[in-house]
Order: structure tokens, then C-alpha cells, then sequence
């Protein structure tokens, strides 16, 4: 086949991630982005051994173990500091072949980006419309314009691509509760082992990073736009909500610098009943952005991208196969993302009867019985070529 030409919208993990896919199948490939560089701001990300398999397939995993920390052990645990469960990282290798591997996300984004050639990536060239052109599509976006066989919306939450080809496809909704992130200073005696809390309505979680540094996220339920109080600061709010929690926290909040927090308000997108139109595809959070609460938003966007190149990998018909991506992806990120929501709720409920029912049943599950629960999520494995699916496939 003549070399055929992909343009993915979005410069971010997933978009990224399938630029590398095509680009080795390939693909002439161009990745669109918005802002005038290739770059994550200030948190950590948890790739999972789903996502390690992905990132196999990219011939980069072995790269980003290296940039990240191996999370050895870890778990959940009450408001006052008792365990509920926990996880030990050598019974997850056993099961799933790669451990939980933590890392910040612009080491993340520069590994790829350092996997594609300097002439694919194309900052500051935001899209402004996508059309049709005989047997492919046309893209205009602030460099210009470019002719595409294959469109990828991979940019976000807030989709373009997904806001102008999706008109029926609904505005994502708000979760409920608002999230902080953080990274510390590198602290001398970092915790042995990562954990979240969880509280009545508020959680508050952390995992090392490489060289001392820990990864630090909270969230509460609150309505939408809150802000905190004038004159306050985000890290003054931390301070105020969780500065009297159980060892470590305290020491934690007290080791991030007090400009490095971050918010925002967790949004989810309503399930869509494709995510394919015609040679244009929805990719990571375009397609099905998710909660963070199972650490599979990344996760999916790489598995996502692998199976994309592996559904088009030696077939003419960019149509079919895109179907085929439709039909191995929507059932499983859909899931996925239900899955995520249901376990955020659990952990953000505030009446205490339920609270207290939430800790007991969880401090009685046996570590086997969450890491099998998990089978389904974490087991996944990349598709070969021309991966293909029956239409009737069941929801995993």
C-alpha cells in the first residue's frame, strides 16, 4: 500500500502514544497541538501493568520504568490512619507480569515525544475544523491546513474534534468532587509505602516519586466552581482540610512548596454510542474521560492507541477498521470508567453509618479477592494485527 497520512489532534499522552503506533506501522503521522509546546504541568501519573503492556508494544516500557518508582506496597486506609487493605507489588507482578510503576507526567510526555521525529510534532496549531475531501479529510488549524486519510481526536475532555463531528453527543458532567494535585520537595525519610485515606466526603492520597519526592492528591465533595476563600491559597485550603490527618499527611502538605498545588473539578463524559465517524476517531479522554480513582485515564488512552495501529495495521479500508477500534475499545473503556465512578462514590461518602459499613467491608476483603476483582482491568493484553472483534462482544 502507498504510505498513508494520519493527523492526530491532541498532543498529550494518548494522542501521542497512537502518533508512535502509526508512525512505526508506517503511517505518516502529525500530531496537532494547541499550545506552543509539548509539555505536562506539575503532577504524577500511575501506570498500571495494562499499561506497561501497551507501552511494550511502543518499545518504550523499559524507558519509563527507568524514569519512574516502583510503588513496593500500598493501600487504603481510615481517618485514623488503620489500614483497610493493602497491596503488596510482588503479588501484582505475579499476577499481572509488571508492577505499579509511578512517574511524573512531563517525564511521561517527554519519552514520547522523544519517540517520534521532530518533524511530526506541530505545536501551536490549533484546529479549527475538520471536512471531508473525496476519500479523505481535510484539516485547517493555525499552521494551516493538511490532508489526512485517518483524523484522530485525542485532545482531551473538552474534544474539538468530538464538539464538532459528535453534535449529539452530550456535555461531560461533573462527578461531584473537586480534586488537588501536588509533587514535594525531596523529602529525607520519604514513607515506605504509598496509601489513600479515606474520610466523610474527602480523601487524601500519596506514592513516591523517584529521587525522595512523593506524589500527593485529595479530593472533596463540593459543589462545582467552588473556590476557596478570599485572600486563602489552595495549599492554605490543604492545610485547613487535612493538616490534622494521620501521619504522613501532615509532614507531606508541609513539604509542598505553597504555588505547586493544583486544582480542578472532576468532570466524566457520558458514555457515546461510537466513537468512530467515518475516517475520524475519539482516542483517551476524547472518547471516554474517566476519574482518576482506579489510575486508568492514561492507562486506557495507551491501550487505546496500540489497538487503533493494530485494528489498521495491513488493511486498505480505514472505515472498517476503525469499526473494529469501536467495537474492541467502547464496551471496555465504558466499563472501565463506570467502575472508576462507583469506586469514587464509595470513597467519597460522608454519612456516617455508611462510612462505617465502607471500612468494615473493606478491612474484611482479602488482598487475593481485590487483586482478582482487578483481573478484568489490569489483565488486558494488546490485539495483534488486524485485530478484529465480533459486533455482539460482551462488556468486560
Amino acid at each position: 500500500m502507498p504510505q498513508r497520512a494520519a493527523t492526530v489532534v491532541g498532543g498529550g499522552i494518548g494522542g501521542l502514544a497512537a502518533a508512535i503506533a502509526l508512525h512505526r506501522s508506517g503511517w505518516r503521522v502529525e500530531v496537532l497541538e494547541r499550545a506552543p509546546r509539548f509539555t505536562e504541568i506539575g503532577a504524577g501519573i500511575s501506570l498500571w501493568p495494562n499499561a506497561l503492556r501497551a507501552l511494550d508494544v511502543l518499545g518504550l516500557a523499559d524507558t519509563v520504568r527507568a524514569l519512574g518508582a516502583v510503588e513496593a506496597s500500598g493501600g487504603v486506609r481510615d481517618r485514623r490512619g488503620r489500614w483497610l487493605s493493602r497491596t503488596d507489588t510482588a503479588e501484582l507482578v505475579r499476577r499481572f507480569g509488571h508492577p505499579l510503576v509511578v512517574l511524573h507526567r512531563a517525564e511521561l510526555l517527554r519519552a514520547l515525544t522523544e519517540a517520534l521525529p521532530p518533524e511530526c510534532l506541530r505545536p501551536g496549531s490549533e484546529v479549527t475544523a475538520v471536512r471531508e475531501d473525496g476519500d479523505g479529510l481535510v484539516v485547517q488549524h493555525g499552521g494551516g491546513q493538511s490532508w489526512a486519510d485517518l483524523v484522530i481526536g485525542a485532545d482531551g475532555l473538552r474534544s474539538a474534534v468530538r464538539e464538532a463531528l459528535w453534535l449529539d453527543a452530550p456535555a461531560p458532567r461533573y462527578a461531584g468532587y473537586t480534586a488537588w494535585r501536588m509533587v514535594t520537595e525531596p523529602l529525607a525519610e520519604p514513607p515506605a509505602e504509598g496509601a489513600a485515606t479515606w474520610g466523610r466526603g474527602e480523601r487524601f492520597g500519596y506514592t513516591a516519586l523517584p529521587g525522595g519526592r512523593m506524589y500527593c492528591f485529595a479530593t472533596a465533595s463540593l459543589p462545582p466552581g467552588t473556590g476557596t476563600a478570599a485572600g486563602s491559597t489552595e495549599h492554605a485550603e490543604l492545610l485547613r482540610r487535612f493538616g490534622s490527618w494521620p501521619d504522613p499527611i501532615p509532614a507531606l502538605l508541609a513539604a509542598v512548596p505553597a504555588d505547586a498545588v493544583l486544582r480542578h473539578d472532576l468532570y466524566e463524559l457520558r458514555p457515546l454510542p461510537s466513537f468512530v465517524r467515518g475516517r475520524v476517531a475519539l482516542l483517551g479522554d476524547a472518547a471516554h474521560a474517566m476519574t482518576p480513582n482506579l489510575g486508568q485515564g492514561a492507562c486506557q488512552a495507551l491501550e487505546d492507541a496500540v489497538t487503533l495501529a493494530a485494528c489498521l495495521d495491513g488493511t486498505p479500508d480505514v472505515t472498517a477498521a476503525l469499526r473494529s477500534y469501536d467495537r474492541l475499545r467502547r464496551p471496555r473503556t465504558q466499563a472501565v470508567a463506570r467502575r472508576s465512578a462507583r469506586l469514587g462514590a464509595i470513597g467519597q461518602l460522608a454519612w456516617p453509618p455508611a462510612v462505617f459499613l465502607r471500612d468494615v467491608a473493606a478491612r474484611l476483603t482479602p488482598e487475593r479477592a481485590t487483586l482478582r476483582s482487578m483481573t478484568p482491568v489490569l489483565g488486558w493484553t494488546p490485539p495483534g494485527p488486524t485485530a478484529t472483534v465480533p459486533a455482539t462482544e460482551n462488556e468486560t
